[in-house]
């Protein structure tokens, strides 16, 4: 998993990236490909 300061360029990677926001920290994830996981902060 990516640690990121912004996530906007790595969920522009793939079709499937999702932005998650989950217990104040933002994530995403991506079922088909899961090499692109990442976190902001």
């Amino acid at each position: 998993m990516k640690i990121r300061n912004s996530l906007k360029s790595l969920r522009d990677r793939h079709r499937d990236n999702k932005i998650i926001r989950r217990k104040g920290r933002v994530y995403i994830i991506n079922k088909t490909q899961k090499r692109y996981k990442a976190r902001q902060g």
